[in-house]
């Protein structure tokens, strides 16, 4: 019998809850996957600061370890991610390992900002 969450895409089952408040985001984002060398663009709907959605045509595959930049407004954080959310069709969600120092402040001063506009 299937259950609720395999109707929704493939899911890690050890981490398929959210720690962070997410909020309506768009922002160009570029990734690298680690293993293949594959790349893969797209454009995000939500961040939060443990993750983000990302809207893809072609999604990697639940674990595939990634390396990425989301762009918005001329500012660019980068980081390590991994695929934890694969909805076909819609795209992935990546929660966020290690955010490069240089951008930490920037992914901070967004969320910021989101947090006081909701």
């Amino acid at each position: 019998m299937e259950t609720e969450s395999g109707k929704r895409g493939k899911e890690s089952g050890v981490r398929n809850r959210r720690y962070s408040i997410r909020y309506p985001f768009a922002a160009e984002v570029e990734m690298l996957e680690l293993k293949s060398g594959s790349r893969v663009s797209g454009v995000t709907s939500d961040l939060s600061l443990g993750g983000c959605f990302m809207c893809v045509r072609r999604t990697l595959e639940v674990g595939a370890r990634v390396r990425g930049t989301l762009t918005r407004d001329g500012q660019k954080v980068g980081m390590l991610a991994v695929v934890r959310v694969v909805k076909p069709h819609a795209g992935m969600g990546l929660e966020f390992l290690d955010i490069d120092p240089d951008s930490n402040g920037i992914l901070l001063s967004w969320i910021e900002n989101l947090r006081k506009s909701h």
